[in-house]
């Protein structure tokens, strides 16, 4: 009995290596296809096995033909099903196609498999996120173009008035001279800002980290920040208990604390109060960078953090294209840590939390 068993088994497995070969060869056609492929090779598999044991065991001609009957009989129920669930299968996706290939991509209304379903899903979010994306690349690109277009016309007009004799006292002259290194540095600075909103959204944000106090980086943020605030008549202090031993690139996140400090004094009316607090809660530290803007809207408190994004009133240190607060959000969440924004007593508060370190 065992040697019939071997002999249904090759034959049956002869047949499995045939629709093997098979759908390897037909790996790129339809999945119509492959599924009807592999209903043949189990059928016939079948047949094959029960064909052997039938023959080796001398099985009477009638009772071979109802086991065939059977065996073909179920077999042609499992092909159709085959068929039919390829068929479907098909169907879904070209949908799920259709849909992708629209000048706007729209979640197909048909009941689709479940693994389609959950893919049409994440394209619906992928595509809302690049919508997104899209249109802040097109904000930021009208504000920089804005932005670039105001110091280099300054820039012209005093270059020209100076080469054409135009200017011709020295106190004038120097003055533009000095008007002009003004608009260069803030050139600069929106270049710098470019680079650095590019190397983080392009992952190239190297970090270089270290254990660092944070009452250090707020002093330096503070320290940093006080020529503009003394300038501006705004109050400006920094209260950060413990050290608060966090492991960050003392260079990068200094940055971030620094864009949100001058973000805070240059939308803080003249003798208001920036306060800068670092503290220590659920084993993380928070820092915290409090001003007297007036407030921000509810409706844009989600967006405050997106590049190019300026509301009622603008929330981007130094009226740049709006990349002070996106740099901050990016340097932040590159170091693990979060950051947040809500509306407080006189005007906002922007809250940073890290891990805190033992």
């Amino acid at each position: 009995m065992l040697w019939v068993a071997w002999y249904a088994a090759v034959a049956a497995a002869a047949v499995a290596a045939a629709g093997l070969g098979l759908l390897h060869l037909w790996r790129d056609r339809s999945v119509a296809v492959q599924l009807a492929v592999v209903g043949a090779a189990t059928v016939l598999a079948t047949v094959s096995g029960v064909v052997v044991i039938s023959l080796m065991m001398l099985i009477n001609r009638h009772d071979l033909t109802v086991v065939l009957a059977v065996v073909t009989a179920a077999g042609a129920v499992a092909m159709a099903v085959s068929v039919l669930l390829g068929r479907r299968l098909v169907r879904s996706a070209r949908t799920l196609v259709e849909a992708v290939r629209a000048a706007e991509f729209r979640r197909p209304d048909a009941r689709l498999p479940a693994e389609l379903a959950e893919l049409s899903r994440e394209l619906d979010a992928a595509y809302a996120r690049l919508r997104d994306s899209e249109a802040s690349r097109r904000e930021l690109v009208a504000w920089v173009s804005h932005d670039l277009r105001t110091p280099l016309a300054g820039l012209r007009a005093m270059a020209e008035a100076l080469e054409d004799g135009v200017v011709d006292d020295a106190a004038t002259a120097h003055r533009y001279h000095g008007r002009m290194r003004v608009e260069v540095e803030r050139l600069a600075e929106l270049v710098d800002d470019l680079f650095e909103l590019s190397r983080i959204h392009a992952g190239a944000l190297r970090l270089s980290e270290r254990r660092v106090g944070l009452a250090d980086l707020v002093a330096e943020a503070v320290a940093g920040a006080e020529p503009l605030a003394r300038a501006k008549g705004v109050r400006i202090s920094g209260d950060v208990a413990g050290g608060l031993p966090v492991r960050v690139d003392a260079a990068e996140f200094g940055r971030a604390l620094r864009n949100l400090v001058v973000n805070a004094i240059r939308h803080t009316p003249s003798d208001g109060t920036v306060r800068i607090v670092g503290e220590a809660r659920d084993g993380r530290a928070l820092v915290s960078v409090a001003d007297a803007c007036g407030g921000i809207p509810e409706e844009d408190l989600p967006r405050v953090f997106d590049v190019a994004f300026r509301g009622e009133a603008a929330r981007t240190p130094g009226g740049g294209g709006g990349l002070g607060l996106a740099i901050a959000r990016g340097i932040v969440e590159a170091h693990a840590g979060e950051i947040g924004v809500a509306n407080s007593g006189p005007g906002c508060r922007f809250e940073v939390a890290l891990p805190l370190l033992a």
